[in-house]
């Protein structure tokens, strides 16, 4: 053989050298001549020793011996012999390489000795090394099936799709607490077992003697920036016994579950139970994704080694996981409802009696906020926007909580928050929140795909200024950036400031459809409305008048004849022409997604900007096919309303039933309407969010 080549050598022939494991963590370490050393060495690495650099000078040879279950290898340039119990010669880095395939049953229980010659008799030195084997295995759910696995090689790493791995960490943001309401990640401890559930398991998995040799510890620990997103406790039982505590009463918890690491303590030594055994930890998430965090996050365990008195031990061997915290993701209207809310005033009885009808024929929970809560704030659309966290091991809801922060502001915290219902807020100061930060502004699509990129949980749509005004408003940057950096719904921005509210859900909508891509996109349009007025007009129901019985009586032809309302339709109908084209490019949309409303809008002159002149049609309630639309109050032809008439006529071939809500005083002559009055409790998506391909 060409001494020049790399040789390696193993101490048994019958090992395929050729097949180690080229990816094994190898840990160097020195032998000192004439002195018994010892080390612990985990089991799945390598000891590197180099041992030219600790040989006696005018060394030329070695010889190694070893006990029965330590393995040795030579990687040297010199060529060896197949025993390295004969002297071996001694090149320039010859390098051995030091594995055991099973834990020790007593500390020390394993020998190495080396010798070195100056020729093939003469001992110039010899070093001796005491070995205790352990395995150690810090694990977590990376393929994400709801069971911890044991040293899954993609532990430490995230990897999006059907095909990733990775493991998945909620924030912990219901709230378990008995004596007084706060969000889970406010409180230190664990003091209820069902809170562990909103966790995620973590477990050490260690096999040795009954004791690690003198001054080694097992030590977890993070990084500063983690500290202030992650929470972790560990069980104090063994994980037998906590099997069985489920089956006791809940005074046996008795706070079993002690803090090990947060951001006062980045670093904790956890205890080494020895044997086979297994130590139990509970990971808590405690901040969303955002534009300073893309939510992963990594946790490592190190073995920790003593290097003498006075100093700090050590790390010989660490073992790492990460974690992605998973996205809040908001639910559109085509998912199934389980339950509606909405406020209760003096004043909106006829807008109660409408949607209790609805909501029982759709056969759901009805929830009033009463007037002692929302003290007279009755926009229960836009004060919150309900959405979900999940993973493999635990999913509930959660209410986002907007900026707007008006007089039913208590409600998501105070009403919602509880068990296995979470709330998340994004706080702003009173200058920076407009209108365009309440919820109404805040919409998801279901789901489609653009271009071959498939958005299986929707894109979120907002409402912002147009590109080009100087002085727009804007939803805050505060709630932009936790919606982006959630990343599984890439948002949309429309051009929603040309309305004196400015609300998304002013001139769109979304409905489920038996066809095409299972939804129809609803858009206010005062093109349609003058269609239908101009009908009318021409069949001779000039004199027919919009909101009938009412004060603010018009006819049809008082209507068409004021020049200057057709002028500010043309403008909304510009403005809503911009985002259909936006919608269409955005969600793959064609013209036959899309269903045109009539509706008719008048500006208001000190603020330039639109609201609904009649009740918006578009800004409807959805309860799976069944719809709770603001009634518009048009012109009658036989005892019918020609607006109702055409709506239905456009929605009920689609399978919708059509219900008209009287919301004309209450919400309408408000600047609202049924849907920023309402608001609805769905189901989440069936597709887990992580099985995304980004």
């Amino acid at each position: 053989m060409d001494q020049q080549k790399q040789t390696i050598i193993g101490f048994r022939p019958k090992r395929k050298v050729l097949k180690r494991d080229t990816d094994m963590f190898q840990r160097t370490y020195r032998l000192q001549i004439n002195n018994t050393l010892r080390t612990v060495y985990v089991l799945g690495t390598e000891l590197k020793i180099n041992l030219d650099s600790c040989a006696p000078s005018q060394s030329k040879f070695f010889s190694v011996k070893c006990s029965p279950n330590v393995q040795c290898e030579i990687v040297s340039r010199v060529q060896a012999r197949s025993s390295l119990a004969l002297p071996q010669p001694l090149g320039k880095n010859t390098v051995l390489l030091i594995s055991m395939e099973a834990a020790s049953l007593q500390p020390d229980d394993s020998k190495l000795s080396v010798r070195f010659y100056k020729d093939k008799t003469e001992i110039l030195g010899s070093a001796l090394l005491h070995l205790t084997a352990v395995e150690i295995s810090l694990d977590v759910d990376a393929d994400r099936d709801g069971v911890v696995e044991k040293n899954n090689p993609n532990k430490a790493s995230w990897k999006w799709g059907p095909k990733g791995h990775g493991a998945i960490l909620l924030v912990n943001c219901d709230s378990e607490s008995a004596h007084f309401k706060q969000v889970d990640t406010e409180n230190e401890s664990v003091s209820k077992v069902s809170d562990l559930k909103d966790m995620s398991k973590m477990i050490l998995r260690t096999s040795g003697p009954s004791e690690l040799p003198e001054g080694y510890k097992l030590s977890l620990h993070i990084s500063q920036t983690d500290a202030e997103r992650v929470r972790i406790f560990r069980s104090r039982t063994s994980r037998q016994a906590e099997s069985s505590l489920k089956n006791m009463l809940l005074g046996f918890f008795q706070k079993e579950y002690p803090l090990v690491l947060d951001k006062k303590q980045l670093a904790n030594e956890v205890p080494y139970q020895g044997g086979r055994n297994e130590l139990v930890f509970y990971v808590e998430g405690l901040h969303f994704p955002d534009k300073d965090f893309d939510g992963l996050l990594m946790i490592n365990l190190s073995l920790l080694e003593p290097v003498g008195e006075g100093f700090p031990e050590t790390p010989i061997f660490t073992d790492k996981v990460m974690f992605r915290v998973a996205p809040w993701v908001m639910t559109p209207n085509t998912l199934k409802p389980l339950e509606v809310f909405v406020c209760s005033t003096r004043d909106n009885t006829d807008f109660l009696e409408g949607i209790e009808k609805l909501v029982r024929k759709s056969g759901l929970k009805l929830k009033k906020c009463y007037e002692y809560m929302n003290r007279g704030d009755r926009w229960m659309q836009d004060e919150l926007e309900f959405g979900y966290i999940d993973s493999p091991h635990q999913r509930f809801p959660v209410v986002l909580d907007s900026p707007r922060n008006g007089d039913l502001g208590d409600f998501p915290y105070d009403q919602l928050l509880g068990p296995d219902f979470g709330y998340v807020t994004r706080y702003a100061s009173r200058r920076e929140v407009s209108s365009l930060d309440s919820f109404g502004n805040l919409e998801v699509s279901p789901p489609v795909t653009v271009n071959g990129k498939n958005y299986p949980l929707g894109r979120i749509i907002i409402g912002v200024a147009f590109p080009t005004a100087a002085h727009g408003r804007n939803m805050t940057k505060v709630v932009q950036d936790f919606l982006w950096a959630q990343k599984v719904q890439e948002p949309i921005a429309l051009y929603s400031d040309w309305l004196l509210v400015g609300h998304v859900d002013e001139f769109m909508s979304f409905v489920p459809a038996p066809d095409r891509k299972g939804f129809r996109l609803l858009l206010a349009s005062p093109d349609a409305a003058y269609t239908v007025f101009r009908t009318l007009q021409i069949k001779g129901y000039g004199n027919a008048k919009m909101f009938p019985g009412k004060a603010e009586q018009v006819s049809v032809d008082e209507i068409l004849n004021d020049k200057m309302f057709e002028a500010e339709n043309n403008y909304v109908q510009s403005c809503i022409d911009w985002n259909r084209d936006l919608l269409k490019k955005e969600l793959a949309l064609d013209e036959e997604d899309i269903i045109d409303l009539p509706v008719l809008f008048k500006v208001v002159a000190d603020e330039n900007r639109a609201v609904a002149f009649y009740p918006d049609m578009v800004n409807m309630l959805v309860l799976g096919n069944n719809l709770g639309i603001p009634k518009p109050f048009g012109p009658q032809v036989n005892g019918k309303c020609v607006l109702e008439t055409e709506v239905r006529s456009l929605l009920e071939p689609l399978g919708l039933d059509c219900s008209f809500i009287d919301d004309f005083t209450a919400y309408h002559k408000l600047l609202g309407e049924v849907h920023c009055g309402s608001n609805v409790l769905r189901e989440p998506f069936a597709f887990k969010w992580w099985n995304l391909e980004l």
